[in-house]
């Protein structure tokens, strides 16, 4: 099983297919890099490298019971990029992975980068404020680390509706969706749902968003349930300088997994690498 031990001794899980330009794969919550296998499969099929890891306490990767914030995601990213000696990168991110490419351009810089793009993510911020009026409001965050808590496997089962926009009339999100989004949320640790909450409820990325330097591509969904397109997509394609937006019609926040919307993004992710 390919590991790396990042710099205080936790050992990350990552698939590393094909062989080519790199293209590392960011996972959301609660997920694993599993969620990544369709786009693993077409990049490394186009001449690519696909390598998608396992955050910490996610998937294989150790269930540690410290380190659920941004700076050490963004350390974790930077030893497998430089565990691996990758260069000439495009990050890939989606959800809370958003906020972990962000932390860490922000944090180590973009001289191994070559461009991002930032699928239904959290930047530039979450929590519902004076200056964020469009946000999540902070119950919505207190009830979901309670679900976690009180009985998480029947929690993420209810959620996974949410998450795919499956309660829809004429969506396209298949049981297999429901099940895998299932099977992934309980192999993260309940500590680590838990914290993760906390981080990407709170922290704000406009700061890391504007040293971006490299091509970025923003894509989100008009329909997402979880992480609303006008608190977090319109406006970090603002804030990155020279952004590209693309939004998906009736995209959910998972709709990279979706039928229809998943060949659409492959398509528009594949376009974005070639230039």
């Amino acid at each position: 099983m390919p590991v790396i031990t990042t710099r205080d001794d936790v050992e990350i899980f990552y698939k590393d297919w094909g062989r080519g330009r790199p293209v590392v794969f960011i996972h959301g919550w609660p997920l694993a890099g599993d969620a990544w296998q369709d786009q693993l499969k077409a990049v490394a099929d186009a001449g690519y490298r696909g390598i998608a890891h396992d955050r910490r306490g996610h998937g294989h990767s150790t269930p540690v019971w410290d380190g659920y914030d941004f700076d050490t995601f963004a350390d974790d990213l930077d030893d497998l990029i430089t565990g691996l000696d990758l260069r000439e990168v495009t990050l890939v991110a989606h959800s809370m992975g958003g906020g972990e490419l962000a932390r860490y351009i922000g944090r180590h810089g973009t001289s191994r980068i070559r461009s991002a793009v930032l699928l239904s993510a959290i930047p530039p911020v979450m929590i519902k404020s004076a200056d964020n009026p469009e946000g999540v409001p902070d119950e919505v965050f207190q009830q979901i680390k309670n679900g976690i808590l009180t009985e998480r496997s029947q929690f993420w089962k209810d959620t996974s509706e949410q998450f795919f926009s499956a309660d829809r009339p004429g969506s396209r999100a298949t049981q297999g969706n429901r099940d895998a989004f299932w099977y992934m949320a309980m192999a993260e640790t309940v500590e680590g749902g838990v914290r993760c909450v906390d981080a990407f409820a709170y922290t704000d990325f406009t700061e890391d968003l504007q040293r971006f330097d490299v091509p970025t591509l923003v894509v989100h969904g008009d329909d997402d349930q979880v992480v609303p397109i006008e608190a977090t997509g319109r406006k970090s394609a603002k804030i990155v300088p020279n952004a590209e937006l693309k939004v998906y019609e009736g995209g959910s926040h998972g709709m990279a997994l979706v039928p229809g919307h998943k060949e659409k993004f492959n398509t528009d992710l594949l376009d974005f690498l070639r230039r």
